[in-house]
């Protein structure tokens, strides 16, 4: 089993940076694939990112590509989202998520969870 913390959000301006952190207990952290979500009011949760074990491959919704990183240091059971050029439609709260495949792009193939960590953009 995995527990999740996600930290680093906050209230910024469009076209700041954010970095989120998200930690994980357990000693079985890198034989899983992790995945970032965000979910705005009213909306359904969407990916925004997701990575391999080894954190060799990487997948990016296209809303987010050339703008955010996402990386993995399995040596300190964590993983991360860097956020560059942020604009107001990325205000949600985020999530990070442990499943089986990077590969896997919806929520339902993710078994452990965050509680989430808001990231508010202003214009």
């Amino acid at each position: 089993q995995v527990q999740l913390v996600e930290s680093g959000g906050g209230l910024v301006q469009a076209g700041d940076s954010l970095r989120l952190s998200c930690a994980a207990s357990g000693r079985t952290f890198s034989s899983y694939a992790m995945g970032w979500f965000r979910q705005a009011p009213g909306k359904e949760r969407e990916v925004v990112a997701t990575i391999s074990r080894s954190g060799s491959t990487k997948y990016y919704a296209d809303s987010v590509k050339g703008r955010f990183t996402m990386s993995r240091d399995n040596a300190k059971n964590t993983v991360f989202l860097q956020m560059n050029s942020l604009k107001p439609e990325d205000t949600a709260v985020y999530y990070c998520a442990a499943g089986r495949s990077y590969l896997n792009v919806r929520s339902s193939g993710y078994d452990y969870w965050g509680q989430g960590t808001q990231v508010t953009v202003s214009s």
